[in-house]
């Protein structure tokens, strides 16, 4: 009996801890063009079925500018746009923030965070898409298992509006 006890604590001990923080890292490139615009940014986890589990950050012009509202443009990050932006009403708390400058962004969320806390076990892709007035287009996905269990970071790179994309998952136990 003794040894089954023994056998089954160091089960449990030696179980990889699940993650309770997934950290997304986003690095805007500085480009080298005649006409910059900071881009719009969508962040999302899509089902495997592409429906929008959960939003996470939407980065737009939130001051009226001389091209008017911001949010009359939301419509250029197209993916999200279908699947998730046409049906919210911005601004959203805790997602819509202000477009970001080119360097590295860093993005956390606990699992009591609204964009978590909601999520089933199973399988997820995060989505990151940019657009930028007089630019580009772009999306990076990165496919992840939630809960997640001592993953290493993956780290997928865009070829010109995003630059690194990194997903970790950090246990803060």
């Amino acid at each position: 009996m003794r040894a089954i006890l023994t056998l089954a604590g160091l089960a449990f001990f030696s179980a990889p801890a699940l993650a309770d923080t997934m950290e997304v890292g986003v690095e805007i490139p500085r480009l080298n063009v005649a006409e910059y615009h900071r881009p719009y940014l969508a962040a999302w986890i899509a089902n495997p079925d592409n429906t929008v589990a959960a939003n996470l950050a939407v980065w737009y012009q939130q001051e009226r500018g001389a091209e008017g509202e911001g949010e009359t443009w939301l419509k250029d990050l197209r993916q999200w746009w279908r699947r998730a932006g046409r049906d919210l009403d911005m601004p959203i708390d805790g997602v819509s923030g202000p477009t970001q400058a080119p360097g590295s962004h860093s993005m956390r969320f606990d699992t009591g965070s609204a964009a978590l806390s909601a999520l089933e076990p199973g399988d997820y892709v995060l989505t990151v898409e940019a657009v930028r007035e007089v630019g580009g287009r772009e999306m990076v996905q990165i496919p992840f298992t939630w809960p997640a269990k001592g993953a290493a970071p993956v780290t997928v790179s865009g070829d010109t509006e995003l630059g690194a994309i990194t997903l970790t998952f950090v246990d803060d136990k």
